[in-house]
């Protein structure tokens, strides 16, 4: 026997607090325009509760197609400049990796490249399965969508280890003339790639997997 669902024992989790409310009851005609349309705060912290998250597709996709734009420039364009006595360079994110990979620091070079560019692309792909078998009404491997996207709420964050290390040695690394480096464009795109990222991730409602259903039956 299949449990209850949340929605029909009328419960509904705060976005903020997490904190389980019970919902107010709706005719089953005023369901689906309540779902958004919901007036309710939470008892704990106050803040308006939501059955869904509003145009949580949309904007997952909107934020997740700016990422990917800006996700070009980032690997295009240099993200530091070192200047020192005998020669100037800049380099990019795949450039850095190389470098590292050249000077037998094979250890760092894999952690920036997971980092830079396995845990962003990991993320345009999954966001983009769970948004189009949500739309498709895709019922299959509902368990395993959403393990999927709580590892992409985890992993989010670790984007964010190139531009620390950016911030750092600009900050470390200033010997007035005899050399300094200077973080460049490519690590300010590479930055706004991985809060709209991030945002996309948040942006997304999990539950939009439960709720859907063949385009047959809807």
């Amino acid at each position: 026997m299949t449990p209850p669902t949340a929605r029909e024992l009328h419960l509904m989790q705060c976005h903020r607090c997490r904190l389980v409310c019970a919902r107010a009851s709706v005719s089953d005609n005023a369901e689906h325009s309540a779902q958004y349309n919901f007036r309710q705060s939470c008892q704990r912290c106050g803040t308006r509760l939501h059955a869904r998250k509003p145009n949580a597709i949309a904007r997952t996709w909107a934020l997740m197609i700016a990422a990917l734009i800006f996700y070009i420039p980032s690997n295009l364009l240099p993200i530091l400049h070192t200047s020192a006595l005998h020669h100037d360079s800049t380099t990019t994110i795949l450039g850095s990796v190389v470098a590292l990979w050249r000077a037998d620091a094979w250890d760092i070079a894999v952690i920036i490249f997971i980092a830079s560019v396995g845990v962003p692309v990991t993320k345009f792909l999954v966001l983009a399965l769970l948004l189009i078998t949500v739309q498709l009404g895709n019922t299959r491997s509902r368990r395993e969508r959403t393990k999927l996207y709580r590892l992409l709420e985890l992993i989010g964050y670790w984007s964010m280890l190139d531009v620390f290390v950016a911030a750092l040695l600009a900050a470390l690394v200033q010997f007035g003339a005899l050399g300094a480096i200077e973080p460049k464009a490519g690590i300010l795109f590479f930055g706004l790639v991985v809060i709209l990222t991030m945002l996309a991730t948040l942006s997304f409602d999990p539950r939009l997997i439960w709720d859907s259903q063949p385009k047959n039956e809807q």
